[in-house]
């Protein structure tokens, strides 16, 4: 089992920042890869970033490339999403996620273990 618990959101202006933190507790925290989803009003949850166990590799979604970026310490057994330049559009809670692979995945299934969500709100 592993509990995920974010944190970061709020509420923020046009091209600003935030940075979105997940702790995760249970299984050994650099065994598996860790993701970030979001899922906004009336809309499918869709993928927004992973990475790998180990960190090594990463992947994002084409509406999020170039601004925001995901990172691990798996010291600290945390996942980080830092989002810059937000735009309305990113509005949505957003979901951390563990899966039960090590490498790169993107589907929502591939994730056993997901978070409470933390809402982003975006005002233009």
């Amino acid at each position: 089992q592993v509990q995920l618990v974010e944190s970061g959101g709020g509420l923020v202006q046009a091209g600003g920042s935030l940075r979105l933190s997940c702790a995760a507790s249970g299984r050994t925290f650099g065994s598996y890869a860790m993701g970030w989803f979001r899922q906004a009003p009336e809309k499918e949850r869709e993928f927004v970033a992973v990475i790998s166990a180990s960190g090594a590799s990463t992947r994002s979604a084409d509406s999020v490339k170039g601004r925001f970026t995901i990172s691990r310490d798996n010291a600290k057994s945390t996942v980080y999403l830092q989002m810059n330049s937000l735009k309305p559009e990113d509005t949505a809670v957003y979901y951390c996620a563990a899966s039960l692979l090590s490498g790169v995945v993107v589907i929502t299934e591939q994730f056993a273990y997901w978070g409470q969500g933390t809402q982003v709100t975006v005002s233009s």
